[in-house]
């Protein structure tokens, strides 16, 4: 069943590169436009709809999510290639733009974790939850 896995993934591709073909035409880019993106949002359309309706085998889910994680990382390393070759060729705006972004998103994590509040630590959440079982233990009576 790993195989169905295989395929859903190659169908998703499929139609994700020809509408990003499509998006690529209709913007009058020479360029294939989003098409990894709309694949990857089939892919887990295809997964969400299969699973709600229990077509969803154990093979199929398997092959999914293996092809999944590997199709990913792979796709991000060949765009993030892509990119730098066009920001050399395209001069200091792209390279002002990319630090603007940066710091933007840094800004913005910091700012976010600030609203979030206190968060608990791991250590904090098993010490709390080893206290817990020892009351527990010495609440049931177990003198070990």
């Amino acid at each position: 069943m790993t195989i169905s896995g295989v395929a859903l993934l190659a169908i998703c591709t499929l139609i994700g590169v020809f509408l990003g073909d499509l998006l690529g035409v209709a913007l009058g880019v020479k360029a294939n436009v989003g098409g990894v993106g709309i694949a990857m949002i089939l892919l887990i359309a295809a997964r969400l709809w299969l699973g709600a309706r229990g077509l969803m085998s154990h093979g199929l889910k398997l092959g999914v999510e293996f092809w999944g994680a590997l199709y990913i990382p792979i796709v991000v390393a060949m765009a993030a290639q892509q990119n730098v070759v066009a920001a050399a060729e395209g001069g200091p705006v792209v390279v002002i733009a990319a630090v603007g972004a940066l710091l933007l998103c840094f800004g913005m994590v910091a700012i976010l974790s600030r609203l979030g509040g206190t968060n608990e630590t791991m250590d904090e959440i098993e010490a709390r939850s080893a206290t817990a079982r020892e009351a527990a233990r010495v609440a049931a009576g177990d003198p070990a």
